[in-house]
């Protein structure tokens, strides 16, 4: 192991250590939000699912900043003062800790800044950002309004139709795929060429079921983190690791001797901000904001921004609506 390699390692240990504070993974004790009376079980937002990307349409233009209707989501999360959004802080480009400013930054946490920003006008002073592992997402937004709730979830955290009966999406606001990233010298491309070799994927992630379908006999290895994923594959644990290609890119960009493979992509990973599956009115806000950011150029920008230099010019989803709440 060569110093580059040393340095390389000692990035990604940076980012575990900043992502790792606590057993919740909050590096940065905040307050517990208050608890009301118990919330009634949040219902499954419908009982079948036949296209996981439907969510629930706007009800029209969004409501000026401050002006929440009375008695919705919205008004409860401007009535506390902050929007509490759960997000990684070492997924660099999505949701990474600045080691500088130590500020959490990245696409993810721009889509959480628009959301306060449209609910407060403006995002500074209104955000607090918790940071949770791939397994705690749907149990932080399933808690509701208890202890460790919080009021959206944005961590790369892909649409599906089993994730729908447990939580709520808004619309796909970005469009991944999953790929492998191995070390530079291996001619390996696919998890089919690694059968017998130890791959890591986050737990809790459809990026771990995933390897497991596309190639049984590899040896599955999980991690909390995408960064404890990095640290195995720099400490020559596991050969590679597969996930969502703008996971990797980031991983990628903290190692120079490892690279994401150029075969295609093997599914699938459509992206969506989750939320409780009884804040319906806050997903039809959100989705509201969503539409505004890329009507005004402000997602453009942003994929510009963190995404654009290493997965190259794409354009935001289309939204698909038709989902009716229970």
């Amino acid at each position: 192991m060569n110093k580059t390699r040393l340095i390389a390692g000692s990035l990604a240990l940076l980012f575990a250590a900043t992502a790792c504070g606590s057993s919740s993974y909050d590096a940065t004790p905040v307050p517990v939000k208050p608890t009301p009376a118990p919330a009634k079980p949040a219902a499954p937002a419908t009982a079948t699912c036949t296209n996981a990307l439907q969510s629930y349409k706007p009800d029209g233009p969004l409501p000026a900043p401050l002006q929440m209707p009375t008695g919705s989501t919205m008004a409860r999360i401007q009535a506390y003062g902050r929007l509490v959004a759960g997000v990684s802080a070492d997924s660099l480009n999505l949701g990474s800790r600045n080691p500088i400013s130590g500020k959490i930054e990245g696409f993810d946490i721009d889509m959480i800044n628009a959301v306060a920003a449209a609910i407060f006008g403006t995002a500074e002073g209104h955000v607090e950002l918790r940071v949770i592992s791939s397994p705690q997402r749907l149990p932080v937004l399933q808690a509701k309004r208890g202890p460790g709730a919080v009021d959206i979830v944005a961590r790369n955290m892909t649409i599906n139709c089993d994730r729908w009966t447990k939580i709520a999406f808004s619309a796909e606001y970005y469009h991944s795929g999953q790929k492998l990233l191995v070390q530079r010298d291996m001619k390996a491309k696919t998890l089919a060429e690694l059968s017998g070799q130890k791959i890591c994927a986050p737990t809790g992630s459809t990026s771990y079921d995933n390897m497991i379908k596309a190639n049984p006999k590899v040896i599955p290895v999980n991690a909390d983190t995408d960064t404890g994923c990095l640290v195995l594959f720099q400490q020559s644990k596991v050969v590679g690791i597969t996930g969502d290609d703008t996971v990797l890119a980031g991983d990628a960009a903290q190692d120079p001797y490892a690279k994401v493979t150029d075969a295609p992509a093997f599914s699938d990973e459509p992206y969506g901000l989750g939320m409780n599956s009884g804040d319906t009115d806050f997903v039809k806000f959100v989705n509201g904001v969503l539409e505004k950011m890329k009507a005004d150029g402000s997602w453009q920008t942003s994929y510009h921004t963190w995404l654009e230099a290493a997965l190259g010019k794409a354009v935001p989803p289309q939204p698909i609506y038709g989902r009716v709440a229970p």
